[in-house]
């Protein structure tokens, strides 16, 4: 829906210098203007005053003269911080150290990301072997000036032959496919478009490659529109996209979302098929090695989750939660495919089977051990023959490689240890560092720790608690929680730049391992689902009192922060806990849970969160969302809300609307401030300079409103 421009407009410019309705803040916001409209809800009327608020800054003047004028007030703010600049100085220092990815071996070569500290963005780096000189392939950087078009992955063919990659603009989630020719380094015509949520598959023989795609869209549309109708395509390399081949579609399910995956013998190709989020997946398979042959339906039913991890001549291996909700691994036997055959060949464990791949015959199991990672070698029975070694509380990714070659690659990070990448040869168990990231800190001046605490219901809930270790628990102490708790996603510890400067400054860090995500399997995370979401939000609450009961902080010193889903998380508890902090920062937040899913990638969402199409959902998303229940003449703590004009994943508008109910009712004196980045999206891609300008400002208004003090000689 859209509402007169020009009304809009003029109201706008009347009001922009003026204060709030409760008139008790020190700062003018501008006042933005409310509509007479609301929507019934199975015979439920709920206002939405600031619907015209969800039009696309990039079509409507008015939306594009509140974004000027609300960025205007919050960079005025953050502008008379004096703090800042020393934050965004030691943020600058803290970033220049060289970064790298984990090597993809493909042809005989290794490639990598790699960034030499302040570069915008990660360049392709490869190497004929592991002890050459690498050698550049790709810059981004040279894509645009400001730095903001980026690669968002790569993909060379198995032969080494060719570098396929998808280009990102602006942060938003559509992509471009490119392809180099790696024997001239020059990019081809090739150009395919309109892709999202897909990567790309090369076959076996290197001729093309598979991958999913929407119909086009109109550019007035692209942004906000939901997404459906997608099918798998074969790409060859060469021919325009008009010709590539369409290899399945099911125009009767346009919900329906693919991901086609090809073997490593290029002799089968898997294509997984979801509905939304939720880890329940229908599988499909094609036989390449027969022309013509078509798609067989091999997991039929949204049931359970069905992960390829690779295979061994006709049985397919995959990791599930089949029977098994922490997790198992079976194989599939398509020579045999009856459920009655299906093999068992790690069973269930008490701890969750996170991620298996299968490398040089060996199966490298990945487990998550209370949110932090083991990692076992077992052959392809079964049979357990070892495990890699690690250094303590942290995370281990990576393990990918080929069915038939021993050699893999590993990273490991954790609060406080910078990502090293190591080679690991899964036959003789030897570990040797490729490459290690130095950052201008000493990690044994700080420390983590895990802890347990008791939710409102009783669960016993995990958290990392990360600090300086001279910090004294005094009661005292600005402390930043950070919470996501959805989507089956799990909270590991990792390092960051950002939460170092955060505890370098001073400050406690914590994460708690709420319910909705995946750190205890499959029950962990419906636990925290529909009309059990909230479970998440206790769990939340429940973490600030203890770090407030254990004397890490008190309520005025005690920030929260979370992004996307946990930017809901961030203002759901903010409504109904708003005397426990002291500070939130909720990041391109779903804020209005009743009107997500009629936008973009909204409607996947509905399998964490339900629907207000259902009548008992929508009271359970009534009762939380963060939107709709701001209540006018509450003391909330100091907000700043923080989104992006291209995020196509959680369409602005949501933050808009919040920023703008919460400015409206703030009834202390406590900031309410929306941060609005341009030419950014939902997160990835964002270029260097931008996430260090944007860090900096948060900690600044942290700094402002924990009434924090910078050590002596910060950022100089």
């Amino acid at each position: 829906m859209r509402f007169s421009s020009t009304a809009l407009l003029v109201a706008l410019a009347l009001s922009a210098c003026t204060r709030n309705d409760s008139g008790s803040s020190t700062i003018k916001y501008p006042d933005t203007v409310k509509i007479d409209h609301t929507d019934t809800y199975h015979g439920t009327a709920v206002a939405d005053p600031y619907r015209w608020l969800e039009d696309d800054v990039r079509e409507s003047e008015a939306v594009k003269q509140w974004v000027e004028q609300q960025n205007e007030t919050t960079f005025a703010y953050l502008g008379t911080i004096e703090e800042r600049e020393a934050i965004r100085a030691r943020l600058e220092a803290l970033w220049n150290y060289e970064r790298y990815g984990l090597p993809v071996k493909e042809g005989g070569r290794y490639f990598y990301s790699y960034n030499d500290g302040l570069q915008n963005q990660s360049v392709i780096h490869v190497q004929a072997s592991l002890s050459d000189q690498p050698r550049l392939l790709i810059d981004p950087n040279t894509w645009s000036e400001d730095g903001t078009v980026a690669l968002a992955s790569y993909h060379p063919s198995p032969d080494g032959r060719y570098f396929a990659y998808l280009v990102q603009d602006a942060g938003s989630d559509w992509r471009t496919a490119r392809v180099m020719d790696l024997q001239t380094e020059t990019v081809l015509e090739d150009k395919i478009e309109w892709l999202k949520y897909t990567g790309l598959s090369w076959a076996g023989d290197s001729s093309g490659f598979y991958y999913s795609r929407f119909p086009a869209t109109d550019d007035e549309e692209k942004f906000q529109s939901l997404n459906k109708n997608q099918a798998v395509y074969f790409h060859r390399i060469g021919e325009p996209q008009e010709k590539d081949t369409l290899i399945y579609l099911r125009p009767e399910h346009p919900e329906w979302l693919y991901g086609a995956q090809v073997t490593d013998d290029g002799a089968w190709l898997v294509i997984t098929v979801a509905t939304g989020t939720d880890d329940r997946y229908q599988i499909i398979y094609k036989d390449l090695r027969t022309e013509g042959s078509e798609p067989v339906m091999l997991i039929e039913g949204f049931d359970f989750d069905y992960t390829l991890v690779g295979n061994i001549g006709s049985e397919l291996y995959f990791r599930s939660n089949n029977a098994a909700p922490r997790g198992r691994l079976i194989a599939i036997d398509l020579a045999n495919p009856d459920p009655a055959s299906w093999r068992e060949v790690i069973p269930q464990a008490e701890d969750v089977l996170a991620q298996a791949n299968l490398v040089g015959g060996r199966i490298i199991a990945e487990y998550m051990q209370d949110a932090w990672s083991l990692v076992r070698i077992c052959d392809t029975q079964g049979r357990l023959l070892g495990s890699v070694d690690l250094p303590g509380i942290g995370s281990a990714f990576g393990f990918g490689g080929k069915a038939d070659d021993p050699e893999m690659f590993f990273g490991y990070e954790s609060f406080d240890t910078p990502p090293t990448i190591n080679r690991y040869d899964v036959v003789t168990g030897e570990t040797e560092v490729f490459r290690r990231s130095k950052v201008d800190f000493d990690s044994d001046d700080y420390t983590v720790e895990q802890v347990f605490y008791n939710s409102k219901d009783g669960q016993r809930v995990p958290m990392f608690i990360a600090h300086r270790k001279d910090m004294v628990a005094d009661g005292k102490r600005p402390t930043l929680l950070y919470g996501y708790g959805g989507f089956n996603i799990s909270e590991t510890p990792k390092f960051s730049i950002t939460r170092l400067a955060w505890m370098e400054m001073g400050g406690v860090f914590a994460v708690a391992n709420l319910r909705g995500g995946g750190e205890y399997g499959e029950e962990w995370h419906q636990a925290g689902t529909r009309l059990q979401k909230q479970n998440v939000f206790d769990d939340f609450i429940a973490a600030a009192e203890y770090l407030i009961r254990e004397k890490y902080t008190r309520p005025e010193k005690l920030a929260i922060f979370g992004g996307s889903n946990g930017g809901l998380l961030v203002g759901a508890v903010v409504n109904q806990r708003p005397d426990l902090f002291g500070a939130a920062i909720p990041a391109v937040g779903v804020m209005d849970m009743l009107r997500f899913h009629q936008f973009t990638a909204g409607r996947f969402w509905v399998d964490d969160y339900g629907s207000s199409d259902d009548p008992e959902e929508f009271k359970a998303l009534l009762a939380y969302s963060p939107y709709h229940n701001v209540q006018p003449g509450t003391k909330y703590p100091a907000v700043l809300v923080t989104t992006a004009d291209t995020d196509d994943r959680v369409v602005p508008g949501h933050s808009f609307k919040y920023a703008a109910a919460i400015q409206a009712a703030q009834a202390g004196d406590a900031p309410v401030l929306i941060r609005i980045e341009t030419r950014a999206g939902h997160g990835a891609g964002v270029p260097t300079a931008k996430v260090i300008e944007d860090y900096a400002d948060r900690w600044a208004f942290l700094v402002e409103n924990l009434d924090m003090t910078l050590p002596e000689g910060y950022g100089k």
